[in-house]
């Protein structure tokens, strides 16, 4: 297997992953392998696939569509 060696993390980021190492029970190394398969791996969402498929959901769940009227009238009744 091939090594990288990281230099000039910043000090924030190095006790972020010793953190999330320590509560995924990972040594540091597996935790950044992890954090960077993950990054790599994720794939960019298509913004018009996404609100097509958010119309079809929102279609099936025959729900009203909320405004901004409507929702300041919801929060309004609590504060009375």
């Amino acid at each position: 297997m091939a090594n990288i060696t990281l230099k000039n993390i910043p000090d924030d980021l190095y006790e972020n992953l010793k953190s999330h190492a320590a509560i995924n029970r990972r040594s540091l190394n597996n935790e950044i392998i992890v954090c960077i398969e993950k990054a790599i791996k994720s794939k960019r969402i298509d913004k018009d696939q996404f609100m097509n498929r958010l119309q079809i959901l929102r279609k099936d769940l025959k729900v009203p569509f909320l405004t901004d009227e409507m929702l300041s009238e919801i929060k309004n009744e609590e504060r009375l």
